[in-house]
C-alpha cells in the first residue's frame, strides 16, 4: 500500500505500529461508544489487536491533517468502510473526504458498493455517511452504490 492523497490538507498513510499516538483518540470514552458500542477506552492491548485485525483484512490508514494523525480509515475485504476521527478535529469535514477517498479505492478495486455499520445512536457518523450519498439499508446499515 502506498500513501492516497486526498487533498491539500488530507493524506491517508498506510498503517504501521503506532498506538502510541493512536491510542490518545481511543482514551475517549464517547469516541469509543460510538466505534463499538461498549462503554470502556482501549487498551495499549486491545488497540494493537484492532489494528492488527484491521490491516489484515483490508486496506488501513492513518488520517493526516495539516501535518497531524487525526484519525484512521479502514475499506475492509468485506466492502465495509469504518472510519474515526478524534474529538477535536471532527466538524472539518474530514471523515466526508475520507470516506470519499475509500469509495474510490473500491472503484479502484473493481467493487460496486461499499456499506457502513453505524449504531442508532451515532446521529453525527449517519449524518456524515449520508452527506456522502450513503443510504440506509437495515437496522444500523448503510450502503454507498458505486457508478461503473
Amino acid at each position: 500500500m502506498k500513501e492516497r492523497i486526498v487533498d491539500d490538507e488530507i493524506v491517508l498513510i498506510p498503517y504501521y505500529p503506532n498506538e502510541n499516538v493512536a491510542l490518545a483518540w481511543y482514551q475517549d470514552p464517547e469516541l469509543c461508544r460510538q466505534v463499538d458500542n461498549k462503554d470502556r477506552v482501549y487498551t495499549p492491548e486491545m488497540l494493537a489487536q484492532m489494528y492488527t485485525y484491521l490491516s489484515t483484512h483490508g486496506h488501513c490508514y492513518y488520517i493526516q491533517y495539516r501535518g497531524v494523525l487525526v484519525g484512521d480509515v479502514t475499506l475492509r475485504d468485506n466492502a465495509e468502510i469504518s472510519i474515526v476521527v478524534c474529538r477535536e478535529y471532527q466538524n472539518r469535514r474530514i471523515g466526508r473526504r475520507c470516506t470519499a477517498e475509500m469509495i474510490k479505492l473500491a472503484k479502484e478495486l473493481g467493487w460496486h458498493e461499499v456499506t457502513a455499520n453505524i449504531y442508532d445512536f451515532n446521529t453525527q457518523s449517519q449524518a456524515m455517511f449520508r452527506a456522502v450519498g450513503f443510504a440506509p439499508t437495515g437496522k444500523e446499515w448503510y450502503a454507498f452504490r458505486i457508478e461503473a
